[in-house]
């Protein structure tokens, strides 16, 4: 579990992403896609539409003072904050920049006994299964104006704990459900019960470890497991990033009565994921008066893509400088195809130019002079593109972009 803490020293706070150079093509929990969605969970009442009012600039969402305002998901598109694509449309002196996008759905709150329908449940944790990746909203400030669903006591490891249970639980329905399919498979004549047995032993595994109180992305699985894992798209296979709610006072000191207790908690039940402070009313002020300085917006929006595992790659010229989205390990043929499907099925190869040794140049741009020292690269089909890549395609029929 690691816990960001936010410097007011910069407007925009870099952090430090582990190399990618090299990366080998590898399966991960989830869709195998490069347009990934997240959705705001919790607890009725914990903060989640005022957040997603600020994170979205919009007034979609309800954040009125009782359970269940918001019963139909939400759906925005947010802004990838890049300095990189900032700097490029400088250095390329391009007309326009274009951002990529997060998807973000704002879902209804879950409450105790969610997997057993209460409180329309079934139908939240139904609209959870549709995102990619998780945004757990958790209620750390206290005010008496503000009801709290549990006996309108604040305490955020209790409804971690009710969140958390309400997930497994469904989870084990799945996979109680999973294992009666599979062992009806062993009766079919011709049966692979190779795979079959694999498939048994893969639910099996998963049904031992919910049993523990432990979500599935907690644990290593193989390639073949993970096959079978992301068939049955699990809520705890879903990568989580947990946003402490607190007051404005609290956010701008990056500290919380709550922090250390949620702290245990989370190296216990969720070591993967990771947590951020953040203050929705004050997100909501900075968003009213036009300052984004001090937000936590750019970095929430990273965490996210982190978890699932996406990296930004560009392509730059006079009228456009562009970002894109691929996941890590996409090979220079697949982020073609991101840009146009034709692209990947006519690639011939991709000139590339990495952010290290574009971070420092000034406009214009230097084509010939960044070539004549090795900082222009041409690269095939194999090719792992990196975070911050420009790239040039070339494709058949002369094709370029």
């Amino acid at each position: 579990m690691r816990i960001f803490i936010r410097s007011f020293s910069n407007s925009f706070t870099k952090w430090a992403k582990k190399p990618v150079s090299g990366a080998k093509l590898k399966n991960y929990l989830g869709r195998p896609s490069n347009n990934l969605s997240s959705g705001l969970v919790g607890l009725a009442n914990v903060g989640k539409s005022t957040f997603f009012q600020a994170i979205t600039k919009s007034t979609l969402g309800n954040p009125a003072n009782y359970p269940f305002a918001t019963i139909e998901p939400e759906k925005s598109l947010v802004v990838v904050p890049s300095i990189k694509l900032d700097h490029y449309q400088k250095l390329f002196g391009s007309e326009k920049k274009l951002s990529s996008n997060l998807t973000i759905w704002d879902i209804a709150g879950l409450t105790r006994n969610a997997s057993s329908g209460a409180g329309l449940g079934n139908k939240f944790l139904a609209d959870i299964r549709q995102v990619d990746g998780i945004f757990q909203v958790v209620r750390g400030f206290r005010d008496d104006e503000i009801v709290h669903i549990e006996d309108n006591k604040v305490d955020p490891v209790r409804d971690l704990m009710i969140v958390n249970d309400e997930l497994i639980l469904k989870d084990l329905e799945f996979i109680e459900v999973g294992i009666e399919k599979v062992n009806k498979l062993f009766k079919r004549p011709n049966a692979n019960k190779a795979e079959i047995e694999l498939e048994l032993k893969t639910l099996e595994k998963i049904q031992d470890l919910l049993y523990d109180g432990q979500k599935v992305i907690n644990e290593p699985w193989s390639a073949e497991e993970i096959d079978i894992i992301n068939s049955y798209n699990l809520l705890t296979a879903k990568p989580t990033v947990y946003l402490l709610n607190v007051n404005e006072e609290d956010y701008k000191s990056q500290s919380n009565e709550f922090l250390s207790q949620i702290q245990e908690w989370m190296e216990e039940n969720s070591p993967q994921d990771e947590l951020v402070i953040f203050s929705a009313q004050y997100e909501t002020k900075l968003n009213e008066s036009g300052n984004s300085e001090d937000s936590a917006i750019p970095r929430i929006v990273e965490r996210m893509r982190d978890a699932l595992h996406l990296i930004s790659f560009y392509t730059c010229g006079p009228k456009e400088a562009r970002q894109w989205t691929v996941r890590v390990g996409s090979t220079a043929p697949e982020a073609a195809g991101v840009i146009h499907t034709d692209l990947q099925k006519t690639f011939i190869s991709a000139l590339v130019y990495k952010w290290d040794d574009l971070k420092s140049e000034k406009a214009p741009f230097n084509e010939a002079g960044l070539k004549s020292s090795g900082k222009q690269h041409r690269h095939g089909k194999k090719y792992a593109v990196e975070d911050g890549d420009v790239l040039l395609v070339k494709a058949a029929g002369g094709k370029t972009r």
